[in-house]
Order: structure tokens, then sequence, then C-alpha cells
């Protein structure tokens, strides 16, 4: 891992830019276990119902469980998506729950897409079981759709296997890696070498697989080309693309095409500049003539990152030859989404009010400082060359767009430090934050 790219003395954020009720729980949290996160379910449901309304009627959206699988957040998306997309039978089953709680059970519109391309035989016994009604697990309840994102030939015979066993029959739909998408934008994981799907020219092995197999009910097709884009006419084209071609290929083999999967990808500005722009996105698929079939957007990312902020306290502050570092509860152990990535991801500064009596209190002011964790490793830093007006020890750094890929994304266990807790607010009506631990 390489630390985030330098800011080159860029302000941090306003304290105004972390919503209220957010910097009042974020200042719990930091005089409790020093940090954390704080999600707004509320916000999160809000965002997916703003994002259904602007697609077309046949359109679906998912949220991809893998984003942020924390129970109240699903449960209030279970409310406003029209399934999750999971890629464990654990998030199956978390997905299953909160579809169940919302009355989305069997009949009620709940569906469950599953990826991942190394399914092994006691997860796909699992996920069969669960469509079944067969699972004893949390959630265990038939929902009205299982669709597994099948990733290869020997997955597609397992699948089988699994669901000939529980004694029902899986949808199925096919993941292609295409040789080639023919549309600009964030497009990185078609018609390369990886491990996610089957190439192009295996595709008709596969259809002809799923074709013959007793426990399978091929449905369509998954293609998920596209990760961080921010281009709402390059994002359109490629819906298209994937419908063309699955159109087509369905045609070449003689599959009853219902369903075409085309992944999340949805990009957020994590440095700055315009969003996604949905309007655009609409309007560019309005054109299109209706396809016939469900089409499943399966975003995490643009739903679940601007409904979550990190917070943590500021433990220290130091100054080495020249440099400046604000040392804090937590780091990559919480958050390694800014290192993972390498992206700039700023921050607000909170004043903190709780400091021990007699103790020295370092800071600084108009200066730039890096901010480091509390692990031992020099990966661990969260931010670089920050410029803050005031900072001293014991305040609270807030890093807004934190809903996603933050508390799943990062390496807890590593030095064995405290988990981060985890709290929830309603930003949308200012009420009162609940902390989960």
């Amino acid at each position: 891992m390489e630390p985030p790219r330098s800011f080159e003395n860029t302000p941090a954020l306003t304290a105004e830019r972390i919503p209220a009720p957010v910097r009042e729980a974020a200042l719990a949290l930091a005089s409790d276990s020093g940090a954390g996160y704080v999600y707004d379910p509320s916000l999160a449901a809000d965002r997916a119902r703003t994002l259904r309304e602007a697609l077309p009627g046949w359109a679906r959206v998912y949220f991809a469980v893998k984003a942020n699988g924390f129970e109240p957040v699903l449960a209030h998306l279970a409310e406003a998506v029209d399934g999750f997309e999971a890629a464990s039978l654990r998030e199956a089953r978390s997905a299953a729950a909160a579809l169940r709680l919302r009355g989305k059970g069997p009949g009620g519109g709940g569906r469950i897409a599953v990826s991942g391309p190394g399914k092994t035989p006691e997860m796909l016994a699992g996920l069969a079981r669960l469509a079944a009604g067969l699972d004893s697990g949390p959630g265990a309840a038939p929902v009205s759709s299982v669709v597994v994102n099948a990733e290869s030939v020997l997955e597609l015979h397992r699948i089988s296997a699994a669901a000939c066993a529980a004694g029902t029959v899986l949808t199925v739909a096919l993941r292609v890696n295409p040789e080639r998408v023919p549309v600009s934008g964030a497009l990185v994981m078609g018609g390369t070498p990886g491990p996610f799907g089957v190439p192009e020219p295996l595709v008709d092995e596969a259809v002809r697989t799923a074709l013959a197999l007793p426990g399978v009910d091929l449905a369509g097709f998954h293609v998920h080309a596209v990760s961080g884009n921010t281009d709402a006419e390059a994002h359109a084209r490629y819906v298209r693309w994937c419908l063309e071609w699955s159109r087509r290929t369905a045609d070449e083999h003689g599959v009853d095409l219902r369903l075409v999967d085309v992944g999340g990808g949805l990009g957020v500005p994590f440095e700055g500049g315009p969003g996604f722009d949905l309007e655009r996105l609409g309007s560019a698929l309005a054109e299109l003539p209706d396809p016939g079939v469900e089409v499943v957007f399966e975003p995490g990312r643009w739903i679940a990152a601007p409904a979550g902020w990190y917070a943590t306290r500021v433990t220290d502050v130091k100054s080495a030859y020249g440099g400046c570092f604000a040392v804090v509860r937590g780091g990559i152990n919480h958050f390694q989404l800014p290192t993972s990535w390498e992206i700039r991801h700023n921050f607000a500064v909170l004043e903190g009010d709780l400091w021990p009596e007699g103790m020295p209190r370092p800071g600084v002011g108009e200066e730039s400082v890096t901010v480091c964790g509390e692990l031992c490793t020099p990966e661990d830093v969260l931010a670089r060359d920050v410029r803050v007006g005031s900072l001293r020890a014991g305040d609270v750094l807030v890093f807004p767009n934190a809903g996603a890929y933050g508390h799943e994304f990062a390496m807890p266990a590593f030095l064995a430090h405290p988990a981060a807790p985890r709290a929830t607010v309603d930003s949308l009506c200012a009420g009162s934050p609940t902390c989960t631990p």
C-alpha cells in the first residue's frame, strides 16, 4: 500500500460541512471509545429512492451489501430498494433478514443476487437452502428470488448440484468478462485478465452447459465492467451496450432472456468536483426502447458513501524535521479506504472539550498536517499535508463520504486494537443519535 496522495496544503473542510447530528454523535464517540463510524440510514434510503426514481420503469435497484452491511442501514434500505447484492452466505442471510423485516419475504418483492468468483460448494448449498426456505441461519425465510451470478462452467455444475440437493432450481445469471466494452469512462474489468466472470470466447460453452443442467434456470447475463464512473453519458452508453450484447447472445443460443445485471460502478467524487449526474443518466436511458427484461443496477458506494462519517480523536500532535503530524485513535485498522485507494480524503476538525487538567496539550495553528493512525507501520496514514486553522490534541477529525467500504474494508485484527463502534443518526430530521456497539 502507498499512503494517500498529498493535499499540498489544501485547507481542511469546515465544521459546518458536517451535519449537526453527526457532529454531536462524533464527539460522543470520541469521548467514549475514541473513534468510530456515524451512519445515517435514512439518508442512504433516500439516495436509493432518488436513484430508483431517476431510472426508467424497467430498471431495478439493488444495494451491494459489501459496501455497508450494518443492520440498521440494511433495514432502512430494504424499504427503498428492489433487492440486495451479496458476496457471501452471511451477507445473503443478512439481506434476507432485512427484507423479511420489511415484509419483502415470499411474494413480497425482495430479491438477492449473489456474486463472487470463488463460491464454494458449501456456500452454494447454503444459498440453495435459503432459496428453498430450508436454511436455519438468520433471515431463514425464503425470499422471492435468489439469483446466483455464475462465474465459470465448474461453478454452474456446483450450482446445479446444490440446487438439486435442496430440491429446488436456482435462477442464474452468467457473469461475462467481455473482450471489449466500446464506451469510455472508468471501465476497468472488461477484456482484462482476472478471475471475474466467463471470458467472452468461452461464453458459448458456458451457455450450453447452463441450459443442460437440471438445477439451473439461466435467466440472463451479468456484466460488471465499470468501477467509480462519474460520467453519466458514458454510463448510459455502457448500459445500452450491455442490453444489446445480452439480447444478441441470448437470441443466438435460444436463452429466454429475463434479466440483465449491469453491475454498479456509479462514482463518488471523493476529491471534490461534480457528482454523478442522475438526471442525465435517467434522460439518456429513457431514450432506449423498453428492453422487455429486468435490468439490475447494483450500486453500493453511490448509495452509502455520503451517508457515513468516520470520526477519530487526535491523541497527539507532533513535529519532526519540518513535518507536522496529528496522531489519531484508530487509523487503517478502522478506515483503510484512503490508503488502499490512494485517494485524498479530506476531513473537518471539531474542537474537543475534554482534556485532563494539568496535562500538556500540543497543537498547531495554520499548519499543514499529516494524519497518522495508532498502528506501528508507516502505511497507517489517512491524509497528508492538509492545512488546518487550529488543531490540538483532544480535537476530533471527521471524514465524510465514509459510509461505503469503510468499516467493512478495514483491517481491524492488525495489532488487536479495539474495533470501531458504529452509531446511527437521522440528519434529515436532526434526530438523536443511537449508538450501537
